[in-house]
């Protein structure tokens, strides 16, 4: 009998297996188990499979015989099977059933929405401790159920599901640590205040590009909520307010926070926002990715103090006051002119006297071209001696020498002199320079 069109593209997951491991397409090395072919399988000779198998990408929609998977999958641990075409519960859990150690577990791109995970399916799923749900459009109630018959899941991946809320669960996951639910459309934080009831172990809350306004929860309930909390990314979120930066210092065992692209932070620079951030959050051991030394924390606190301290006291938040307390008043930092710095001399070379101005960062190498353009001097012998006003009676004069060294170095004022000494001076000229020294 002739197979349709759509029969013939079906792909199974015993299929694919035995088309990658097979001898000829993947090579043996380090973690790779021999075995032998499932029954039935075009391959021969034995399949070359890894504990971590990726079969992502390759058109799986069927499992394919659980007998056949559970005969060569044994010691596999993780399975990536993203960007196929699984559609049905019943089949990724036949997959799954038979990897009786199965620790990883990725799903992510595959068309799940609108297909429930039967409850007493489920049970299939306990041995993961990780699993990714990327863009699977799967519905908060196949989250429930997974998270209640996989009693060891520590980390779990929700993004770009289209979440805009969360519904509560009959149970919680108290083995979840990490929770990532970047891309979704959470905006209210009564919405987020629901992962604390649904994960009350977690430790990592990954919340970045959702919309997410406010943190406006109490100290207490956000004590009570997310009492192990360490770690939260709001990069790209909604915040607007210091309020919800100074309310992240609620979470009682909070050390790492990232908060980059936030409508609050857009007006100030780079160097501000990290300081006033870091100034506000006095636990935090991790801002925006880096460690924060005990220098850098302190240099931020005074920064803070010097921002606001020109503010009306009414403006002035509470933790400018425990600043001040800290460190008291701070005097407003002098403004250096770091322009560079420019003075006049007197430039003599025989008889002929010019008045310059040097830019002091020049060094004595660019002072050199720039006399002898200036004064026409054909030779490369020139020695330039510095004669200074206040200095010379007490040191004498000072050759100018290393082309490298810069003019700032011989603290050079206005009104000094520069004696220039070349070949081509006449006998007058000598003298006058000697008879200069000799007055000296």
């Amino acid at each position: 009998m002739d197979l349709s069109s759509d029969e013939e593209e079906v792909r199974t997951f015993v299929q694919v297996l035995s088309e990658k491991y097979n001898p000829e397409n993947f090579p043996y090395g380090q973690g790779v188990v021999v075995l032998p072919s499932p029954p039935g399988s075009p391959v021969k000779g034995g399949l070359f499979l890894p504990s971590a198998l990726v079969l992502s990408d390759s058109g799986i929609s069927k499992a394919g015989a659980g007998s056949d998977i559970a005969a060569v999958c044994a010691h596999v641990l993780e399975l990536d099977l993203s960007f196929n075409q699984l559609s049905d519960w019943d089949e990724i859990g036949t997959i799954v059933s038979s990897i009786p150690h199965l620790d990883f577990l990725n799903l992510s791109m595959n068309p799940l929405s609108g297909v429930q995970l039967n409850p007493s399916m489920a049970d299939v799923f306990s041995r993961v401790r990780r699993l990714v749900l990327i863009n699977t459009q799967v519905s908060w109630d196949t989250v429930h159920t997974l998270t209640q018959h996989t009693p060891e899941l520590k980390e779990l991946f929700l993004c770009l599901n289209g979440f805009n809320t969360v519904s509560e669960s009959p149970a919680p996951c108290s083995s979840l640590r990490l929770l990532q639910i970047t891309d979704n459309q959470l905006q209210d934080w009564s919405e987020v205040r629901k992962f604390g009831q649904l994960y009350p172990s977690l430790s990592t809350l990954v919340l970045a590009n959702n919309s997410v306004d406010s943190v406006s929860d109490s100290k207490k309930t956000l004590e009570d909520l997310f009492p192990n909390l360490r770690s939260i990314n709001l990069n790209n979120s909604g915040l607007s307010t210091w309020t919800d930066i100074e309310r992240l210092n609620f979470f009682p065992k909070l050390e790492e926070v990232k908060a980059k692209g936030i409508p609050l932070l857009q007006s100030y620079s780079t160097q501000e926002r990290r300081s006033l951030l870091l100034a506000q959050l006095p636990s935090v051991m991790f801002l925006n990715g880096s460690m924060v030394s005990e220098g850098e924390r302190e240099d931020a606190e005074r920064f803070f103090i010097r921002f606001y301290q020109d503010c009306p006291a009414q403006e002035l938040s509470d933790r400018y006051h425990i600043l001040v307390s800290k460190y008291g008043q701070l005097a407003p930092l002098a403004e250096v002119d770091l322009r560079p710095r420019c003075t006049t001399v007197n430039v003599r070379c025989g008889d002929r006297v010019e008045t310059v101005d040097l830019r002091l960062e020049q060094t004595v190498g660019d002072l050199t071209k720039q006399l002898r353009a200036l004064l026409q001097l054909q030779t490369n012998g020139i020695r330039m001696i510095y004669v200074s006003q206040e200095m010379s009676s007490v040191f004498g004069p000072e050759e100018l020498k290393g082309n490298s060294r810069a003019l700032h170095s011989y603290n050079i004022q206005d009104g000094d002199e520069i004696l220039i000494s070349c070949s081509l001076w006449t006998a007058s000229s000598r003298r006058q320079t000697r008879h200069f020294f000799t007055k000296i």
